[in-house]
């Protein structure tokens, strides 16, 4: 590291130690030992005794200090306000305010990033530019142009050296949630810094644009054939990493409604639109819109919607789209275990949380809803009274699926100001119902049995591995080692029903197989269940029954099942 660059990491120490000490949390910096990483003055080690300060709320004060630190500190507490199963509720609703309040740079800047990023003068791609953006954000900025082809595109322009900042401020970042796991108790129970870490993740993506470039286009698939939901095209000759360039289409903004009202725009149907659009891209394709807010979200004159913005995106694999989809109709039928075991197969439980209390936090919150219409219930408050007992039980879900939660809270405020009276159970229902389909589709959970089955395959083999390993090592280093089973009689019985029983299950499935595969078989063929004249099918169901029964007469006899 150069003097040059260690004399700005220790300025940036500095600042935020001042941040830190003006927003009333001075105490902090000796207790996170970085008085000792840097030469601090006494002063700044207790807490400053500003009355503006001292009256607002801890909640408050850390927006505040986010706010003083600029960009990387912002867009870190706009992905940390997704995180309601780990941040308490008064720390989200205030950083669900952070707003990146950042003027737009010079045209000097943006000619010489686009001609650096695309290798040609300005006017060797566009025919007309305008300096003036039409939007300026913490990371870059968006510009009208055209290109020398005539195409009307909006230009996506990384801020001068934004990506240095960010990466400088990460590092010093990981430094301070290090020191403070080291020193402090809380921020080891809250793990700040697998925190920082996966928010860092999330905020380098967004440096990139051809990853939102490529986020578009896969959400565009999703939608071919919906005429009233638009992406914008990609002019990928023009985006690099620097600079997106993608089609120019002028709408209004979802939440003017007096414009959508002038425009003779039916808001009921907007509001449909929107919701069917994001629970079709999370159950279809798992793939989804991050951050559906008004800004991202334009109506045209038709009634049709165009997203923006795909910077934030969430993904849903197949078991965590089935949970969630669990989870979802769990909700609807007030099934209070239900939604523990969702919860339960979606996070990280801890080994010492208490099964029992767990499923009383989950009745008390069933009782709460218990009487309410499916039409009236109030996603919003299901959604936090579920991060509220993930929180306080420290189960730690998956990024994913806090996104996906987010990503449904914003979607029901806007859809609930378009239309007051629109419910978005009742648009997620048909979607949450058609999954639970497609779970218990026969074909679907023999390919479950049979993963299953490999799985236990692999375990068993990597099982007589290490046993081989084990005695081999024994044998090798002559270890005077003398085992002693005591029980062993009940030690055997127990292997051979662990034995007889996956045997059992592995018939079963065989039978399972072999009938449905040949109901289905006769099914697609139309020719009913003789072959030959001969009535295979039941021929096959009498010999699969015969080896089932058995089996089990044979393990039942045994007295080992």
């Amino acid at each position: 590291m150069s003097l040059q660059t260690r004399v700005s990491y220790i300025n940036r120490y500095r600042e935020i130690a001042i941040a830190i000490s003006k927003s009333g949390f001075g105490y902090i910096i000796e207790e996170l030992g970085l008085d000792k990483v840097i030469s601090l003055p006494r002063r700044l080690l207790i807490c400053q005794k500003d009355d503006e300060v001292q009256e607002l709320t801890y909640a408050e004060r850390i927006r505040l200090f986010i706010e003083s630190m600029g960009t990387t500190f912002i867009k870190l507490g706009q992905i940390a306000s997704t995180r309601g199963d780990l941040l308490p509720p008064e720390l989200i609703k205030e950083l669900e305010k952070l707003q990146s309040h950042v003027p737009s740079f010079p045209s000097d800047n943006v000619k010489t990033i686009i001609e650096d990023a695309l290798g040609a003068p300005m006017d060797e791609i566009f025919m007309i530019f305008d300096e003036d953006p039409v939007g300026s954000a913490s990371i870059g900025q968006v510009h009208r142009a055209m290109l020398l082809s005539g195409e009307d595109v909006a230009v996506k322009v990384q801020r001068p050296n934004i990506e240095k900042t960010v990466r400088t401020d990460l590092e010093i970042l990981r430094h301070l949630a290090t020191l403070a796991e080291s020193n402090l108790e809380w921020a080891r129970n809250y793990q700040v810094t697998d925190m920082i870490d996966e928010f860092s993740t999330a905020l380098i993506n967004e440096l990139d644009y051809t990853i939102e470039a490529r986020n578009m286009e896969r959400i565009s698939k999703t939608h071919k054939h919906d005429s009233r939901v638009i992406i914008p095209g990609i002019h990928w000759d023009y985006t690099t990493k620097e600079v997106l360039v993608m089609d120019f289409i002028k709408g209004t903004p979802i939440n003017q409604f007096d414009k959508l009202d002038a425009l003779n725009i039916d808001r009921s149907k907007v509001a449909d639109t929107l919701a069917k659009s994001i629970f079709k891209q999370i159950f279809e394709d798992g793939y989804f819109h991050g951050d559906p807010h008004p800004g991202n979200v334009s109506v045209l004159n038709d009634g049709s919607l165009v997203f923006l913005d795909f910077g934030m995106i969430g993904r849903l694999t197949s078991d965590l789209k089935n949970n969630f989809g669990s989870l979802l109709i769990s909700l609807m039928k007030k099934d209070a275990s239900g939604v523990v075991k969702s919860i339960v197969k979606m996070g990280v439980v801890p080994a010492d949380v208490s099964m029992k209390k767990l499923n009383r936090e989950a009745e008390i919150m069933r009782d709460k809803y218990y009487d309410v219409p499916l039409s009236k219930l109030n996603f919003s408050d299901a959604v936090n009274d579920l991060f509220g007992i993930a929180n306080k039980y420290k189960i730690k879900l998956p990024q994913d699926f806090t996104i996906l939660a987010k990503t449904l809270l914003t979607l029901e405020g806007v859809v609930s100001k378009l239309d007051p009276d629109f419910s978005i159970m009742d648009v997620a229902e048909p979607f949450g119902k058609a999954l639970l389909l497609e779970r218990y589709n026969p074909k679907n959970l023999i390919d479950f049995q049979i993963d299953e089955l490999q799985q236990i395959g692999t375990e068993l083999r990597d099982v007589t591995s290490n046993v081989h390993q084990f005695s081999k090592g024994l044998k090798n280093s002559n270890l005077p080692i003398e085992i002693d089973v005591k029980g062993r009689s009940q030690f055997s019985k127990h292997l051979d029903r662990v034995i007889n029983r996956l045997s059992f299950s592995i018939v079963l499935l065989a039978f399972s197989i072999v009938m449905v595969g040949l109901i289905v078989g006769s099914a697609i063929l139309g020719e009913g269940s003789i072959i030959f004249r001969i009535p295979i099918i039941e021929i096959a169901a009498i010999f699969a029954m015969g080896m089932f029964i058995w089996l089990l007469w044979s393990i039942v006899k045994s007295g080992r099942f």
